[in-house]
């Protein structure tokens, strides 16, 4: 696995036909990818909030299904209290979720691909990629 994609980044996938975000998705081989509880979690919540629930759970399952699914476990918990730490002590806190997902990507050194590089931008040692731009500016 090389990568930890995230809820956004999902989200730009399951809703739009055409974006970069599919074509780096489908270049990159299921081996490669991981997704993780949190995400799963957010995202069937948001499958919740509208109509047609069933549907929707049932296209995030269907897409989801065929990556490796990281749970948040002791490493992973680790890396939560090292990087909380930090970005409090230096008055930079991130979202709760977003903290989770980036203890996650680095307890199994895994690059997270999210458009939200404001926030996981601010975690030391995280790496991160941005799909949603062209392809020729992602490394």
């Amino acid at each position: 696995m090389r990568y930890l994609i995230d809820t956004n980044i999902w989200i730009v996938y399951l809703k739009q036909a055409s974006t970069e975000v599919r074509t780096r998705l489908e270049q990159t081989s299921a081996s490669e990818i991981a997704v993780c509880s949190v995400v799963w979690a957010e995202l069937l919540h948001g499958a919740r909030k509208y109509e047609n629930r069933d549907v929707r759970e049932h296209k995030i399952e269907l897409t989801l299904d065929p990556f490796v699914c990281l749970p948040f476990d002791l490493p992973a918990a680790r890396h939560y209290a090292i990087i909380r730490d930090e970005l409090e002590s230096a008055g930079q806190p991130i979202g709760g979720n977003d903290l989770l997902i980036a203890a996650i990507a680095l307890a199994n050194n895994l690059t997270v691909v999210t458009n939200n590089s404001s926030e996981f931008g601010r975690v030391p040692g995280l790496s991160i990629e941005d799909w949603s731009t062209p392809t020729k500016s992602n490394p």
